[in-house]
């Protein structure tokens, strides 16, 4: 009898663990707003934290060079070839098809041959500095979710900043510094990203890992996404989790990801030596060929879809909220102050959806076909009490009828993150976790918020939880 029960258990377990080694790689899709469950009210709503998918920014980009003439080929002018650069017969001529070189070929298709790319004027008038702005707008915040790549066809350039914006270009800060020295370019030690960590993420750096002259193979700058997200999901992002529960609490880590507008500060073309051949200037120029930006609309956690409509990109809102960025309720539904949505609790999130109005809450079978998050609206079954308001001028809420609302229960109401149903009037939570149904974290409430450790604590209890329910459904206990 003992021998068939622990082979039971040891069973149980084995396939807990097998389930519980691949929950990292699919926490934190949030890729649904909300989905219907069936009571015995008939169909309800049950609502939850969303984003929309990653796509190719730039299909979506507009780009502007300051100084406006800066482009090559009017007049046309002849310049070297970059393998041999006394090699100066090629030219650029603006009214000549094949010979142009406009600013659209950063972001045309690539892998034809010739390649195709837009350049700069030459380095003429040195020794005044030649300096470009290529600025990419989207009129649209964009959360970054891949490495910002850019492939120049000339050598990468001496001296680079990129810098972002989160006001539509109103402001700027830097984003990386680029040189081939960066003590003498920028007054900065250089640094990669490598030599950070999850304390120092939001560094910026002078890196000179990308700024060399005429080599090959040396086309390519990166502004490194994914290596930043590996602090906290991990070296090959299996721990979105993670990623999420920080980005959720930590605000400035959120805003370091999301940008309105992209600048790049060219300031220094690629000499490859120290000093400048003063007698063959058309050996320099900017030359890009390519310019990747991948990310997703910022909805606020309130959309999956984001469309195209004259030529700017809009959130497809849901959770009652509008806006471009889904950042304030709809009218009537103002019931409360609008807030984002939330990943935590993993895997759901919170939907922190906007409500009804106080003039709009007369008729409580509205809510019949109502069923948000707890954390949302603090509901119980959707026939015996209208929401309850989170304002503290409202003191109540007249109901549908008086019978006591459940708080929790086995069948809707469940206590989340391992709470345990006390009499159906309170959720007894574990150590982590806090909340109505144990739906948040307890450290969420410390100023420095939720580390890592944290997260990786309260997720920890996750095993056990599920191991506990498979035991209860086969009467085994653990004695």
């Amino acid at each position: 009898m003992y021998l068939s029960r622990f082979l039971s258990l040891h069973t149980l377990w084995v396939t807990v663990s097998s389930v519980m080694q691949h929950y990292p790689s699919v926490w934190g899709h949030y890729d649904v707003c909300k989905t219907q469950i069936y009571t015995e009210e008939g169909k309800v709503w049950d609502y939850m934290a969303c984003q929309p998918e990653a796509r190719d920014m730039i299909k979506y980009v507009k780009v502007t060079l300051d100084p406006p003439d800066i482009t090559c080929g009017d007049p046309p002018e002849t310049f070297c070839a970059m393998g041999n650069p006394y090699m100066c017969n090629n030219e650029c001529d603006a009214s000549t098809q094949e010979l142009a070189h406009p600013p659209e070929l950063m972001f045309d298709l690539e892998g034809r041959h010739p390649s195709t790319f837009w350049q700069s004027t030459t380095w003429k008038d040195y020794p005044k500095p030649l300096h470009v702005n290529i600025t990419l707008s989207w009129n649209k915040t964009i959360e970054l979710t891949d490495n910002i790549v850019i492939t120049f066809e000339s050598g990468r350039p001496d001296q680079m900043i990129l810098e972002k914006s989160l006001d539509y270009g109103r402001t700027w800060q830097p984003y990386q510094y680029y040189a081939t020295d960066c003590l003498d370019a920028f007054h900065m030690d250089p640094k990669s990203v490598r030599d950070l960590s999850q304390h120092t993420v939001l560094e910026i750096i002078c890196t000179e890992e990308y700024s060399t002259g005429y080599m090959t193979n040396s086309k390519i700058i990166h502004f490194e996404i994914k290596d930043r997200f590996a602090f906290f999901a991990g070296p090959r992002l299996h721990n979105m989790a993670s990623l999420y529960g920080q980005l959720d609490t930590t605000k400035k880590l959120r805003d370091f990801f999301t940008i309105t507008d992209l600048r790049i500060r060219l300031l220094r073309p690629a000499t490859g030596e120290i000093y400048v051949d003063e007698q063959h200037l058309a050996r320099y120029f900017y030359a890009i060929s390519d310019i990747r930006v991948y990310g997703r609309c910022k909805c606020n956690l309130h959309a999956t879809g984001c469309k195209e409509e004259n030529k700017r990109l809009l959130c497809e809102c849901e959770h009652n909220t509008t806006g471009p960025d889904c950042g304030k309720c709809k009218k009537n539904y103002q019931g409360r102050p609008w807030s984002p949505g939330s990943y935590l609790p993993i895997p759901k999130g919170t939907a922190n959806i906007c409500i009804p109005s106080i003039s709009s809450i007369g008729n409580p079978p509205k809510f019949d076909r109502i069923w948000p998050n707890i954390s949302s609206l603090e509901v119980s079954k959707p026939n015996q009490v209208a929401p309850k308001l989170a304002m503290s001028t409202v003191s109540s809420v007249q109901v549908a009828n008086h019978k006591r609302a459940n708080v929790c229960d086995n069948e809707l109401l469940h206590c989340q993150n391992g709470g345990t149903c006390i009499n159906n009037v309170r959720c007894q939570c574990p150590p982590a976790y806090t909340g109505i149904l144990c739906e948040k974290l307890k450290c969420e409430r410390d100023p420095g918020g939720c580390g890592q450790n944290s997260a990786q604590g309260a997720m920890s209890h996750g095993p056990l939880v599920l191991l506990t329910a498979l035991l209860g459904a086969t009467g085994l206990c653990i004695c």
